[in-house]
């Protein structure tokens, strides 16, 4: 089994604390906030129930699938090179976090919350102008592709640095979808890093998760044993890039 270290710094204190995402079943809180929740190990499937090889993921290309509730989007990518390690991120009150890295033999396959941290814009079935745009992309909301874009105002977010923001209005950076890759070369999500906006998401929904899920209950409710995996293209009949 691949095991993966995240860290919790105090923003007080100078200790740091490893933490093995499958050995911890409480969460973890930072002087002002949390920062690492883990949640069910779910498995990542694709539409017909089959299990999600990391070797199997095309470079660059945007995997839709919810968790750790079953209405909040999250998205995955195979990057083009490796991710850097042991990242220093702040969330908006001040709470330090470290982002040690990607998953999979290379360290280039993340994960993160699809719920933009400034006004929470995120992919629906109907449409999403939230996506990763490729290295070779160009987007108005940074200089360069490679990057997380919310096209609702343009920020963006450094899949590299943890999710970090680097460009438009967010304040913080992406909540990090936490990812194990076992033996068989199975995916598992396990846990959450960072600044999740889930709470203020399920306030602001409401119509959309009657829709969708049929009520707010519903669309709050954990995943559990499986996250079914769509291509951002499969997903959102409509995709808008700025």
């Amino acid at each position: 089994m691949h095991r993966r270290n995240f860290l919790r710094v105090s923003a007080t204190s100078v200790a740091v604390l490893a933490v093995a995402p499958s050995l911890v079943t409480q969460k973890l809180y930072a002087e002002n906030g949390n920062l690492f929740q883990t949640f069910e190990k779910v498995q990542l499937k694709d539409a017909e129930g089959n299990a999600l090889k990391s070797n199997t993921l095309v470079a660059e290309e945007n995997y839709v699938f919810n968790y750790p509730h079953v209405g909040t989007p999250a998205i995955m990518v195979n990057l083009l090179s490796s991710t850097q390690k042991n990242i220093k991120l702040k969330a908006e009150d001040g709470t330090e976090y470290i982002y040690s890295g990607g998953a999979g033999v290379n360290g280039t396959i993340v994960a993160y919350s699809a719920i933009c941290p400034h006004q929470l814009t995120h992919p629906q079935p109907e449409m999403s102008m939230f996506q990763y745009v490729s290295e070779k992309g160009k987007t108005l909301a940074y200089d360069k592709g490679g990057v997380f874009v919310c096209s609702s105002h343009l920020s963006a977010f450094e899949p590299k640095q943890g999710g970090k923001v680097v460009g438009g209005p967010a304040n913080e950076g992406l909540a990090s979808i936490v990812l194990e890759i076992d033996e068989d070369d199975n995916i598992w999500a396990v846990a959450v890093l960072g600044p999740e906006k889930f709470q203020a998401y399920f306030d602001a929904f409401k119509d959309e998760f009657k829709k969708f899920y049929g009520n707010r209950r519903k669309a709050k409710k954990l995943v559990k044993e499986k996250a079914v995996v769509k291509t951002l293209k499969n997903y959102s009949v409509d995709i808008i890039q700025s």
